[in-house]
């Protein structure tokens, strides 16, 4: 193996990709321009609740380009999930929502489905919430039987309002209420668990930060990471991204993020501002980082 493909093995780099006009036509095309080793999609209105089929000869054509360019693809479930909701609506639509996420995931080859871990609404208590999270998530994670079937991916969030997940520490009960599930991971927002209060920028942060994730789940856990900056300072529970280096967590962090033991083999999707652009140049900033 050379040193290149070791050290994209290593920790593979790319981005979240446009698949308006389909998955293969525009988002393989889109990775490439950007020089992505790595990309993420969704697959359903990200602010919407309407999913759709697919198109299977999208869905074969991405497949084939994917493994013929060793590009690990993830999939993004839509945003308005929310499995800690006190409404019944949005509850049942997050079921449906999720599923039809992972089918896809398995039917375009994704290695994971990243899932927001969302929020206890309507001044319920956050344990009230987890209960009602744990009794419609293992359900989902249950059907996950085939060997080809994605994880499921807890991201969580900045911490704004009632977040069931936010800081490294959150993940204990909410992989408690799971069982610490075999398919259940985590994807690691840079931005989010910032903002969420975890100081990245200070000496010994990032090291920081990752050990407790580790504690928090058990190894072999973090499974995907969103590489973004951010335009808040720590602990401002905001979910503002920003291009890296170019925010207050700064550039020397993200290449902290390429030494820990818990990082290795673990893609960085970014999901910044700046069109193909700052896209391509985040990537490119990432790669230099990884293989200094």
């Amino acid at each position: 193996m050379t040193t290149n493909q070791t050290q994209r093995a290593r920790n593979p780099i790319g981005g979240h990709v446009p698949v308006a006009g389909g998955l293969a036509a525009t988002g393989i095309s889109y990775a490439a321009d950007i020089g992505a080793e790595a990309l993420q999609v969704f697959v359903a209105n990200p602010r919407g609740w309407a999913t759709g089929p697919g198109n299977p000869a999208q869905d074969e054509e991405f497949r084939a380009a994917c493994a013929e360019h060793n590009l690990p693809a993830y999939i993004h479930a839509p945003y308005l999930i929310n499995f800690g909701s006190h409404n019944e609506e949005t509850a049942t639509k997050s079921v449906s929502s999720l599923r039809h996420s992972l089918r896809r995931g398995r039917e375009i080859g994704a290695l994971g489905v990243v899932v927001h871990t969302g929020s206890a609404t309507g001044g319920r208590a956050r344990e009230t919430a987890l209960v009602q999270a744990r009794e419609l998530m293992l359900p989902l994670l249950d059907e996950l039987t085939h060997d080809d079937d994605p994880w499921l991916l807890l991201e969580p969030t900045a911490g704004q309002g009632a977040s069931l997940c936010a800081q490294v520490e959150d993940l204990i009960p909410y992989f408690a209420a799971l069982d610490a599930h075999p398919r259940l991971g985590v994807c690691l927002d840079t931005c989010h668990v910032y903002a969420a209060g975890h100081d990245l920028a200070a000496p010994g942060g990032v090291r920081r930060t990752l050990d407790e994730l580790e504690s928090a789940t058990g190894p072999g856990r973090l499974r995907l990471i969103h590489a973004n900056d951010s335009k808040d300072v720590a602990g401002a529970h905001k979910d503002r991204h920003e291009n890296i280096g170019s925010g207050h967590i700064g550039i020397e962090p993200f290449g902290e993020l390429f030494t820990h033991p818990l990082t290795a083999g673990v893609p960085l999707v970014i999901e910044t501002p700046g069109g193909k652009e700052g896209h391509a140049a985040d990537v490119d900033l990432l790669k230099k980082l990884r293989d200094a």
